[in-house]
């Protein structure tokens, strides 16, 4: 089961949000706030996997409450349920730690989609989304990951597909420690710096596993 807390000031939003949510038997919302203070107290309260924030909040607004929300709970998995079109804030939200961007024009299947897979870990990315990390692509002789050898292609394709290092580690039969030695090296030769950016990387380039 997937404990959700919901952080939306519009009260109309929320009973949508619940609406979408109740067909879902592996979804579950254990509660509510209209703000970000309310939405503090309640996560150190009930532990959620995932929470559903809105960027506009009465108290923050923009990234500044995801911000906010990540000082005090740094492993928090946040997606994103915004007004704002994806060209605004997506990108920024996800390099600031967001794990799904979604519009609230979209279809209420795209936010149990993004709610799922943050709670594995995964980072959610919609078309529009994936559009634009193209477009900020830049053009060089090959990709990055054609420099990888084999076993730093598998961990990136291991990590793409919303493994955590632990399970990752698992996965090969090596060390946390080794995992961890190999993901240093893909981040030097790939220019990147957290796992979220190597997963839209993975992402786009179709190297999840």
């Amino acid at each position: 089961m997937i404990r959700l807390v919901i952080a939306d000031d519009h009260e109309l939003i929320r009973e949508g949000i619940k609406k979408i949510v109740r067909p879902c038997v592996d979804l579950k919302i254990v509660g509510e706030a209209a703000d970000l203070k309310q939405a503090i107290a309640l996560i150190a309260q009930v532990h959620p996997d995932v929470v559903i924030l809105d960027l506009t909040l009465p108290d923050f607004d923009g990234l500044d409450g995801l911000a906010e929300l990540r000082r005090h709970f740094p492993d928090l998995r946040v997606v994103i349920l915004s007004m704002h079109p994806e060209e605004r804030y997506a990108l920024a939200a996800l390099r600031a730690g967001a794990l799904g961007y979604v519009s609230k024009a979209m279809a209420s299947a795209e936010l149990v989609d993004a709610v799922r897979r943050a709670a594995v870990g995964g980072t959610w990315i919609g078309p529009r989304v994936g559009a634009l990390l193209a477009q900020e692509a830049l053009p060089g002789d090959r990709p990055a990951h054609h420099s990888l050898t084999p076993r730093e292609a598998e961990i990136v394709a291991l990590i793409g597909a919303g493994l955590q290092i632990k399970q990752v580690a698992a996965e090969l039969g090596i060390s946390i420690s080794s995992v961890n030695t190999y993901r240093s090296r893909i981040f030097r030769k790939m220019g990147l710096s957290t796992n979220a950016a190597l997963i839209r990387y993975a992402l786009q380039h179709g190297l999840a596993g």
